[in-house]
Parts: C-alpha cells; structure tokens; sequence
C-alpha cells in the first residue's frame, strides 16, 4: 500500500468517529416527518379483555404502588385483570400481593413460582402459559414491578389494537426517581434521545428495535403467532418478541402520548449491571437475525418488514459498533499525527466540527422535544458528551478558548513548563474519543472507594455519560468473547417513582 493511500485510508478511519452522532442526526430529522406515519387515524376506542403481566421477585418495596396505580386506570375495570408472577420471592410479597387479591378480588391474581431463579423470561412465560389457558384475554400488557402507569396510558395503547395489522404497541418510559440524583437525570436525558425521538424515527421507517420491557402491549394473536413464550436463549428477550412481530408481517407502534414512569439506577454500578444485560442482549439479536441485516424486502412480499432496510441497520450499528468507531478514530489520527502532522490537524477539525455540529442540534431538539423533562436535565443534556469533549469541540471551530483553559489549567496545578510541549496536548485530544470510555470508567472504579460519592459524578461529567455507555457496550464485547454467563440480573428498585414528575 502506498503512503497516499495509506493517508486516506487513515482519515477515513478518523471520521468514523463521527459515524454515531451524523446516524443520530438523520434519525433526528425523521421525526420531523412523524406526522406522516402516525397511526391515529386507523385507531379507533378499543377496550380488549387485558390481561396486565408482572414479573416480581422480592418487589415488596414498589409492587403494591404499581398495582394501587394499575387499579386506577381509565379503562372498564371488567375488562382488565392484573396477574403478578411471584419468582419464589423471599421478602414481604408474597403476603402483601395475597393483601391485594383479597382486596381486588377477581381483579388482581398472585401466580406463586414455587421455584425460581431462573430469570423474567422464564417467569414471564409462567404467566403467559396461565392466561393462555382461557379464552378470557383478548391483549397482554407486559411490564416490569415498578412501572407506573399515568390513568390513561393503557387507553392510549389500546386504540392502535382496532387495527387488525397492529400486533404489538410500545409506551414512553420516563425515569421518574425523585428527587434522584445526577445519575438518574442523565438517564433521563437519554430517554428522551433513546425513546421520545429514536422511536419516533422507527415509526417512520416502519422498522422498531424494541418494546420496552417495561411496557409492551400485544394482542393475543400477536402473542399466538410468535409461540405463545417470550424467548429464554437471550439477555434481550423483549427485543427478540420485537423482531419476532415484525418478521410475521404485524406492525409495531410507538406511542409516545402513553406515559409511564420507571425507577432507573442512580449508581454507577447499578447502571453498568443493566446496560452490560443490554449489551449483551444487543450482540445476541444481531448473531441471531445475521440474515436480515442490510437485505431490504419488498413491500408486496409475504411478510413485509422493514427490518432490512440500510437506514434500520445504520441506527442499530452505529450505537452497537460505537466503541470500535471510536478507538479506530483516535488510532488513525494518532497514526497520522507522525505520517503527516498537517493533514491529522485538517483531519482532527473536520472529525469534531462535525460532531460539534451534530451535538448541538440533537441536543436542543432532545430538549425541545419533551420540554418539561428538559428542564430538569438541561444540565446533563448538556454535558452527556463530557465537558472535556465540549472544550474539544468548541476548540476546534475556536482554538483561542482551548488555548486559554490549558494556560490557566497548567498554571493552577503548577505544571507551567507543560504549556510548552504543544505537541503532547494536540496528542491527548487525539487521544481523547477512545480515551474518553477509559476517563468514563474511572468513575465506575471510583465510586465504590473513599471519595467515590464526589469524585465518581466529576468523572463523569468531565469523560461523559455517552462515553460511560460506550465503556458499557466495550465490555459486552468481552463478555460476550468469552462466553461468560447468561444469567439474569434484576436492578434494584426501591420505591422511589413520582407520576408526573
């Protein structure tokens, strides 16, 4: 390979670094084509017999809120029936769910697994296996213990059932700890970008990558179709039921004006156990359906699904192949820095300019897009990509401001004969993007220890929650690598939801 290709070569692996945030840009403006998409006017008022599964082991603190709350929907309380499938819990839910079966009699049913452990799928499939058994249910609500509903969210799910084409319909989760912590209101911000908005684009492209766990609705020949059992061979057993519809030919719909509020981790160590989970499920799914990537079908084949399509794939690997874009990125400029220092620096400019580009308009549109939830996250909607990435990012439209924090920066920690080997702070912004999942991590391995409660929120908000994903997704890797095991883990829930919030 001649040095002139080798150049090119390597530039081209540096501005695949920008790969995620340009994808996220096109997913963004999609939803501003929504209107085109929507389904309302195929919905009509609906009330199917609905049966509401919940999957419990040791719940105790958030299970009877969420039953007390899915006692007040507005929905004909003859037409609904709330089963909770106790997994052998060993706190107080068993007797508090028997407290609620006594109370709602023939309205709430305590399922007791009298040997568990072995996961939500498989208690989830107990449930099914039950109400399965009757012609009583018409549509199934799958949700987690802590979900609470707003009154009329199951409503709002239900109209898009009166078309027969529907199989299966989605709500909008929003973290609702309160008061949380910095923590929980990143997450809060991510699900406005993961949710509000990605999901939206997926309505548009016909093509959506999961039901969240948390609240997925189906209709009962929808449930038929697919097996009647929720898949146990994955850590992601609600995307596989996504896929699964989709490939059967039903449809899937976002609805994003059904609310429903969850508790998410407000630890660095309990975010990294889910999103590992996640990870993971993510790398199965897309070993499991290696067929369909890239191959679009045709609409009038016998199931038509958009699953194939180049713009579904581009979403789902721009955020599965994220860590890798960016260690190849920063080992190319790297790389180029000592093949040739000039066309790195034009390489370098061109890589944040467009992620600064891209960075501010998802950003305001997040924010704008669910504006009472941006109000109380602006602060890590601003700073998800990590302050040090934001100095990066302004620096390389403007570099006097980056030139001016590193002066008065080596100055403070006495470090003034560093302001002089320009070379090794143009290398650590090179560096940075893959460096950034490491600088992340460290907040992890901080936590725990002395100092961890102030110091790990620092690091993370100097590395980024983005890149604290990223160091998430780098991990499933290795997991999935090494064939470590499959078991289910479940986050920690302690009751902490305010509806509404």
């Amino acid at each position: 390979m001649s040095l002139l290709v080798l150049k090119w070569v390597l530039v081209s692996l540096v501005l695949v670094g920008a790969i995620p945030l340009v994808v996220a840009s096109y997913q963004f403006l999609l939803v501003g084509v929504h209107f085109l998409r929507l389904h309302y006017r195929k919905c009509a008022p609906y009330y199917p017999r609905t049966a509401i599964l919940v999957p419990a082991w040791n719940e105790a603190l958030v299970i009877g809120a969420s039953v007390e709350r899915l006692m007040q929907l507005d929905y004909p309380p003859e037409r609904l029936r709330v089963y909770v499938i106790d997994d052998a819990s060993t706190d107080g839910t068993p007797e508090l769910l028997r407290e609620k079966e006594r109370q709602y009699p023939g309205r709430v049913f305590h399922l007791r697994r009298e040997v568990g452990g072995m996961g939500k799928a498989h208690t989830l499939n107990f449930g099914l296996e039950h109400v399965l058994a009757s012609d009583w249910m018409q549509a199934v609500l799958i949700m987690d213990s802590d979900v609470i509903y707003e009154p009329e969210s199951l409503r709002l799910m239900t109209r898009h059932l009166a078309d027969p084409n529907v199989g299966a319909v989605n709500a909008y989760i929003k973290e609702g700890s309160r008061p949380g912590n910095y923590m929980t209101r990143f997450i809060g911000y991510e699900y406005i970008t993961a949710q509000a908005a990605a999901r939206r684009s997926q309505n548009v492209l016909g093509a959506v990558a999961c039901l969240a766990g948390g609240a997925q609705l189906h209709s009962r020949a929808n449930i038929e179709a697919i097996g009647g059992r929720i898949d146990t061979q994955t850590l992601a057993e609600d995307t596989v039921t996504t896929f699964l519809t989709q490939l059967r030919g039903a449809r899937v719909v976002f609805e994003p004006h059904a609310v429903v509020w969850a508790e998410e981790p407000g630890s660095i160590t309990g975010l990294w156990k889910q999103r590992l989970r996640w990870g993971r499920g993510n790398i199965q799914v897309t070993r499991r359906f290696k067929g369909l990537w890239f191959r679009p079908r045709l609409p009038w084949s016998a199931t038509p699904h958009r699953l194939g399509s180049i713009s579904f794939a581009l979403f789902w690997f721009s955020l599965l192949l994220q860590p890798a874009f960016m260690i190849a990125s920063s080992a190319s400029l790297i790389t180029l820095f000592f093949i040739d220092h000039s066309l790195a620096w034009t390489a370098f400019h061109a890589l944040w300019i467009t992620n600064l580009l891209a960075y501010a308009f998802i950003t305001s549109y997040s924010l704008l897009i669910d504006p009472k939830t941006g109000r109380h996250v602006w602060r890590q909607g601003l700073l998800f990509p990590g302050a040090v990435s934001v100095v990066i990012m302004l620096a390389a439209i403007w570099p006097p401001p980056l030139r001016f924090v590193i002066y008065h920066a080596l100055a403070f920690l006495g470090a003034t004969s560093l302001r002089h080997h320009a070379d090794a702070i143009e290398l650590f912004t090179y560096a940075w993007l893959a460096g950034s999942m490491l600088f992340a991590y460290l907040a992890k391995v901080a936590e725990p220890r002395r100092f961890g409660r102030f110091l790990s929120p620092l690091l993370v908000y100097l590395g980024g929650f983005g890149p604290l994903l990223c160091a998430v997704t780098l991990a499933s890797y290795v997991k999935e690598a090494r064939k470590a095991g499959t078991a289910w883990e479940k986050t920690e829930k302690t009751g902490k939801v305010a509806v509404g919030a």
